[in-house]
């Protein structure tokens, strides 16, 4: 049996597509070159594999996600053309789910980004910044209706003859995700570990703003030439997206400017609260750095990539009868001062300079500094390390922290790659209150706001023209909220919730959650926060 399964020179849809080439085979899927009979064009045309073509339930979620995506319209974004389930022509087994999309001529953005290293050791900058904002421009577009595309990388982005970016595989991702599969054999990988997020790696749900963190890590790859983290194992680079902090990318490109440096620090934070709020908004930002750029060559420093997760193996595994000492290098001791390690450095360069470290620029204002494990929502187990007295008891914390953070790495990890977290919560920005908390309590925030049109707007369902798309009320401020809901004339149950994170006011959970079809006659319950914990 051929590579491609023995597709090649068969037919889908009653002879209507006779697929041709093979263009790419995946861990889920294969594409293949293929001819339109009927309009006379030439398509790309994605089949499943044999062993997920045989769970139906796999097959209804493959259909589903293919139908929104293909709603999607965006010159950014590969347009889907058709999804259905076919049995070849000449096979009398179960019918093969398949997807028909516009065959883009061209070649992958890494193909691209190779060319360039080859030539000049990394892409120029402000082509990097173009492209990322493109990537981004697509993303805004799926992240409106609800769609986290979980695998943004260079393999996942065209390049087309007049340098016209093209984002592929929107929701076949989340599809993978469901829960509805039961395979888990070799090869059966959805995402890529290095440009997993870190709530990723650690089996987390996940918003837009995993989708950002793994465009912050694909620019860094662009504009240096290698990856942030990259190691010779998915634990390695799991536990390094977790616990280590990225190197400034000017330390590896001399020729970038601090605001690159910002740009990508942001981006890759940890903590999914502190990174860019929006795909919008980090499209905004690379245009805007991208306008500042003065035309330079790459300067690449000459040396090794640094090994990902190289103090993991002994922190977690010491050696026996020799006292543990802290991990040196780059390697963070786990969840000291928070759950995340401490806040991504900056360079020298960068800190005597407002804002995100833009000079002569306006830039983001500079947020103070808070531990993460005050971002109650993303602690594991909070840490509260005590004075110590040295010795061999003062290595026991660490070495039990260190092989807590590396186990729900793991755990995180395999469910990622097996199942996963449906992470159903709609992007959106969840910094949380900056009002000050005194005694456990936290005040309202009332610049958290939603527009009306959200709701006096908002979008039909895709499966049922007499509903809408409930729009995302997370985090907002009630009184913002009741007024969308108000004008849409919709009804509403408020309902209180103890929560000192967000601060007074706050929405904390809806009912029906963002993105889902709801009936505009029922009601909405908003769960708001009472400003105080538990």
């Amino acid at each position: 049996m051929s590579q491609d399964g023995g597709f090649t020179g068969r037919s889908l849809a009653g002879g209507r597509y006779r697929l041709l080439d093979l263009l790419g085979t995946g861990g889920m899927a294969s594409v293949h070159l293929a001819h339109d009979r009927v309009l006379d064009r030439q398509v790309a045309i994605k089949t499943l594999h044999s062993e997920l073509g045989r769970e139906a339930a796999f097959r209804e979620r493959f259909r589903r996600e293919a139908q929104a995506v293909a709603k999607l319209s965006h010159p950014n974004i590969v347009t889907v053309f058709d999804t259905g389930e076919s049995a070849l022509d000449d096979d009398g087994g179960a019918p093969m789910p398949y997807i028909v999309m516009e065959y883009v001529e061209g070649q992958p953005l890494g193909s691209v980004l190779d060319a360039d290293v080859r030539r000049q050791g990394a892409m120029p900058a402000d082509k990097a910044l173009r492209i990322t904002a493109d990537v981004l421009a697509a993303l805004e577009i799926s992240h409106e209706v609800g769609l986290v595309h979980r695998d943004i990388k260079p393999g996942n982005v065209m390049m087309t003859r007049r340098d016209v970016v093209k984002v592929m595989d929107f929701g076949i991702a989340r599809a993978m995700q469901s829960g509805v599969t039961s395979m888990t054999q070799t090869g059966m990988v959805v995402g890529t570990p290095q440009y997993l997020s870190p709530e990723q790696a650690l089996g987390r749900g996940v918003d837009a703003r995993s989708d950002l963190y793994s465009v912050g890590i694909m620019l860094f790859q662009l504009v240096t030439g290698r990856l942030p983290f990259d190691a010779d194992s998915p634990l390695a680079i799991a536990y390094a997206h977790v616990q280590e902090a990225p190197v400034a990318p000017s330390s590896v490109n001399q020729a970038l400017p601090p605001a690159v440096d910002a740009l990508v620090a942001r981006a890759l934070r940890k903590n999914p609260n502190e990174r860019f709020p929006t795909a919008e908004a980090m499209r905004d930002e690379c245009l805007r750095v991208a306008a500042s750029l003065q035309p330079a060559a790459p300067h690449i420093i000459a040396g090794p990539s640094p090994q990902a997760g190289a103090g993991i193996g002994s922190t977690v595994f010491p050696p026996i009868d020799q006292h543990t000492p802290p991990p040196s290098g780059p390697v963070q001791t786990p969840y000291q001062p928070g759950p995340y390690g401490a806040p991504t450095p900056q360079p020298a360069h960068l800190q005597q300079h407002q804002g995100y470290g833009y000079p002569q620029q306006g830039g983001y204002p500079t947020a103070p500094q808070q531990g993460y494990g005050q971002t109650q929502p993303y602690n594991l187990s909070p840490q509260h390390p005590g004075p110590s007295s040295g010795g061999g008891k003062r290595n026991v914390p660490l070495i039990v922290t260190a092989a807590v953070v590396a186990l729900a790495a793991i755990g995180g990890l395999v469910a990622y790659l097996s199942n996963g977290d449906e992470g159903k919560r709609a992007g959106g920005d969840a910094k949380p209150s900056a009002s000050a908390t005194k005694n456990g309590y936290k005040g309202p925030d009332t610049s958290k706001t939603i527009d009306a049109e959200k709701c006096t707007d908002a979008r039909e369902s895709f499966d049922d023209e007499t509903k809408l798309q409930m729009p995302n009320f997370q985090y907002s401020y009630i009184d913002s909220v009741q007024d969308c809901i108000q004008a849409a004339r919709w009804s509403k149950k408020v309902l209180p919730m103890p929560d000192n994170i967000f601060g007074k006011g706050a929405v904390m959970k809806q009912v029906p959650a963002a993105g889902e079809d709801f009936d505009p006659e029922d009601t909405i319950t908003l769960y708001v926060s009472t400003g105080y914990p538990n």
